[in-house]
């Protein structure tokens, strides 16, 4: 752990984990997220890369190296057809947490849906890996799936839609 020193020689309170914040850097660029934040008890660490500064009060520790080259962002084409499709996604199943999404239980099996398959209420339709833990996504109601809007082990964040249940 570093500890800075004030104008006087004397010992901060900022100890700063230089191994945690390259650890979360890392993981910004394997996981092509653009924030991660990390809070233990008082101390709370973000790490972000294209993103504004926060305010010094809210920022406890920040990277002592240059972020990671932000990734190429995922969005929707510009196009007039783009506010009808979030319109017809937007009772889509979403992601509870940021993380990596799999279509399937492991490497080479099928997936536990495809478009046109019939789910029940409780079914699992993919699954959302977040720090180690598989986190199943289960349908909320029953129906045919109408679009899937993700690809296998492509990083998800909150909320963010991922299959459409009609």
């Amino acid at each position: 752990m570093a500890t800075t020193k004030g104008a006087a020689g004397k010992k901060s309170g900022m100890n700063v984990d230089t191994k945690l914040v390259r650890e979360l850097a890392e993981m910004l660029g394997e996981t092509g997220l653009t924030e991660i934040e990390v809070e233990d008890g008082e101390r709370k660490v973000r790490v972000s890369r294209g993103a504004v500064a926060a305010p010094a009060q809210q920022m406890m520790a920040a990277p002592a190296t240059p972020a990671p080259a932000p990734a190429p962002a995922v969005t929707a084409p510009a196009s007039p057809e783009a506010p009808a499709a979030e319109a017809s996604h937007a009772d889509a199943m979403k992601s509870p947490m940021v993380g990596t999404v799999y279509l399937s239980a492991e490497p080479g099996a099928a997936p536990f849906v495809s478009v046109g398959d019939s789910v029940k209420e409780g079914d699992t339709l993919v699954i959302v890996e977040a720090m180690k833990v598989m986190n199943p996504i289960a349908a909320d109601k029953a129906g045919t799936i109408k679009a899937i809007l993700v690809e296998n082990a492509q990083p998800v964040e909150f909320d963010q839609p991922l299959v459409v249940i009609g």
